[in-house]
């Protein structure tokens, strides 16, 4: 059966009981799974995973749009996360029997839809624009919500979908599709907002560090510390573990130390595979050593075998 991954941020992460109700409202479309959900108080923020085909995938993505967009009103949200949007963000991610040319139509059509129902504008993103000034995200982001309705009345910045100028409340979407990302965190021992920009400058690739990594400073102001937080846009040739080391030792040259990391939302299990091949040295090492991976395995011969026709 194909599956297609989809990871929508809203931008709400304090109200847990009006999280609730949008998550709710996802659960409740048949054929989705949902598979997680977490929410972050200083990004107010909450990001949502879910899986399964396309047609049900797009109306997910629509009931969440329905829920989310009377409770959510950017006019007043504030939050440690740069934002357009009350739904922020949506990815396709083609996770099995899918290809990225299915998850790209997925986004199109599901983002004409959007701007149609909601009247909200909507810019493609990633695999699925067609502008190379509009493919990164933090572009798309520059300026937030605050700055949009200059910056859709700019040159280059009309919207794929939808309306001229922003949605009063919710702002613009922007819809696209990608490969897995892992949303990964470093919180450091220090409440000094520029060591963890500065270190977040040093490590991602706009600023001259690693190709596959985003990352900004953030202030965590609950817990009185700073946050590096970063998105790695291809584990396999930036794993984990060397963005991990390459925060431990710039924080060094602070005098600060890592208190503590943490994923947001779902990881394949390669990428800590991977951190465990480099992190315990290991030779001759393959995936299918893996148990969960031989059981899975196993269990697909079986279902092959039952499927075959009797001789």
């Amino acid at each position: 059966m194909p599956i297609i991954e989809c990871v929508p941020n809203i931008s709400e992460g304090r109200r847990s009981n009006m999280v609730a109700r949008i998550v709710d409202a996802v659960r409740r479309v048949p054929g989705i799974r949902l598979l997680d959900y977490s929410s972050d108080a200083s990004h107010n923020r909450s990001v949502i995973t879910m899986a399964g085909e396309a047609a049900p995938l797009k109306a997910a993505v629509l009931a969440l749009f329905e829920a989310a967009l009377p409770t959510i009103d950017l006019r007043t949200h504030q939050g440690e996360h740069p934002r357009v949007g009350a739904v922020d963000v949506v990815p396709f991610v083609p996770i099995e029997g899918v290809t990225m040319d299915d998850c790209i139509a997925l986004a199109k059509e599901t983002a004409r839809n959007v701007a149609e129902q909601f009247s909200v504008p909507v810019y493609l993103y990633e695999e699925a624009s067609s502008n190379p000034l509009r493919k990164n995200l933090e572009d798309i982001r520059r300026g937030e919500f605050e700055g949009l309705t200059s910056k859709m009345a700019t040159d280059g910045w009309l919207p794929d979908y939808g309306p001229s100028t922003p949605h009063a409340t919710a702002g613009a979407a922007v819809i696209g599709a990608r490969m897995p990302l892992i949303a990964y965190n470093i919180n450091l021992a220090t409440d000094r907002l520029e060591v963890a920009r500065k270190i977040a400058a040093a490590i991602r690739f706009s600023s001259g560090g690693f190709r596959y990594v985003k990352a900004m400073g953030v202030r965590l102001a609950e817990r009185n510390i700073v946050q590096v937080s970063i998105n790695l846009t291809n584990y396999e040739k930036t794993p984990i573990l060397r963005v991990f080391e390459a925060v431990k030792r710039e924080a060094a040259h602070y005098g600060v130390i890592v208190l503590e990391s943490e994923i947001v939302g779902l990881v394949p299990s390669a990428a800590l595979a991977d951190v465990a091949v480099t992190a315990l040295q290991l030779t001759q090492f393959t995936r299918d050593q893996v148990l969960e991976t031989r059981l899975r395995a196993s269990a697909d011969e079986v279902e092959k075998l039952k499927s075959k026709p009797d001789p």
